[in-house]
């Protein structure tokens, strides 16, 4: 009996004998929309990362540092003057008002120089004063020598008349000799007195001309009275620190009853505008410009982004600036990227701005779209 054949001893079962097409699970089919959603979601997914990375084709749009700051004008508060302090009405950390009192020194020395000054300035006055009335003295006096001109001129005239006279009488033998002789010498006398009265007024002339030159003198010392009036007063003034602008106090570093002289610190203002200060690689402001916009996250606000605008780009480098700058003319050279310092206004309206202080740390970025290179 032959053996069946192996076709034949197969289950019916088996899809491979039995021709028909297997049964499985497969995933439903994807509309068009579901496939384009797709394709944008890793489009924008593959950008955000080039934009990350900086990669082409975001490569230089931005240049980002955190190597940089937040400025103010931080003005150190002296006094001009030497004493002791004798109030300081303000505390640590106050808000002033420009004007405000931040602290008094002892004023009686100053009070006293003012007054020193005032009663020199007076005999100043008087002196000047009394030039003028020295003058009007001199001009009269003058007045008071033309009448002796005058009269010293009578005189001669009358001694010529006398000696003409009495050359007619001596040649007759009406007079002797000797009386002729006494008119001679009285016309001598009268023709010296003329010269006499005559020098008397040039010395009188010269005497005004003295006064008129000495005046110039005294009204310099006049001015430079009211020169020393004007710094004592000054001084005195100073006696009282005042606030140069509106602005928050630094920690106090005088107390009364201290003694301080000028240059002395006694506390720092701060005013309230701050900008940022961006140190960038010198490659990196290859398209910075004036004008740019940026932003800038403050590690003090929690991350706080504000923004701003590129306002100034330093002149040089910051080894320009330095003290001892590096000298490169050795073998042992390193190529090191210098920085260039970026100044960043704040744009105003940002409530997290007021709370911006000079020192903190920001990262900043410049988009430098649309420069100039």
């Amino acid at each position: 009996m032959s053996e069946a054949p192996a076709e034949a001893q197969a289950p019916t079962g088996d899809p491979q004998v039995s021709g028909t097409a297997p049964q499985g699970w497969r995933p439903p089919e994807k509309s068009r929309l579901t496939v384009i959603a797709i394709i944008v979601v890793a489009l924008l997914a593959v950008l955000a990362l080039l934009y990350a990375w900086r990669l082409p084709p975001f490569a230089g749009i931005t240049e980002a540092t955190d190597n940089a700051y937040v400025r103010g004008r931080v003005t150190i508060i002296s006094p001009q003057v030497n004493g002791y302090v004798t109030s300081v009405p303000v505390q640590d950390f106050t808000e002033v008002k420009a004007s405000q009192i931040i602290a008094t020194i002892d004023d009686r020395i100053y009070r006293a120089r003012v007054a020193q000054a005032e009663a020199n300035l007076a005999a100043q006055e008087a002196a000047l004063a009394n030039s003028a009335q020295a003058q009007r003295s001199r001009e009269t006096a003058t007045q008071s020598q033309d009448a002796g001109i005058a009269n010293a001129a009578a005189q001669l005239e009358r001694a010529r008349a006398d000696m003409k006279r009495a050359d007619a009488l001596v040649a007759d033998g009406s007079i002797s000799e000797r009386e002729r002789d006494q008119t001679r010498a009285a016309l001598m006398a009268a023709e010296a007195g003329v010269r006499q009265a005559q020098a008397g007024r040039a010395i009188g002339t010269q005497d005004v001309r003295t006064v008129v030159v000495g005046r110039e003198g005294l009204r310099a010392a006049v001015d430079a009275a009211r020169a020393q009036l004007r710094l004592a007063q000054i001084d005195l003034d100073n006696t009282v620190i005042r606030a140069p602008v509106d602005g928050q106090l630094s920690e106090i570093g005088v107390r009364n009853g201290a003694y301080v002289t000028p240059g002395t610190q006694l506390v720092f203002l701060v005013p309230h505008d701050a900008w940022v200060v961006a140190n960038f690689k010198e490659a990196q402001t290859r398209g910075m410009a004036v004008g740019q916009p940026a932003r800038f996250r403050v590690d003090a606000l929690g991350g706080a982004e504000l923004t701003g605008r590129v306002q100034n780009i330093a002149p040089a480098a910051g080894s320009e600036f330095a003290v001892i700058k590096p000298d490169n003319a050795t073998g042992n050279f390193v190529k090191v990227a210098q920085r260039i310092a970026v100044r960043i206004a704040v744009d105003p309206g940002q409530a997290a701005a007021r709370r911006l202080r000079p020192g903190m740390s920001v990262e900043v970025t410049v988009d430098t779209r649309g420069a100039k290179p």
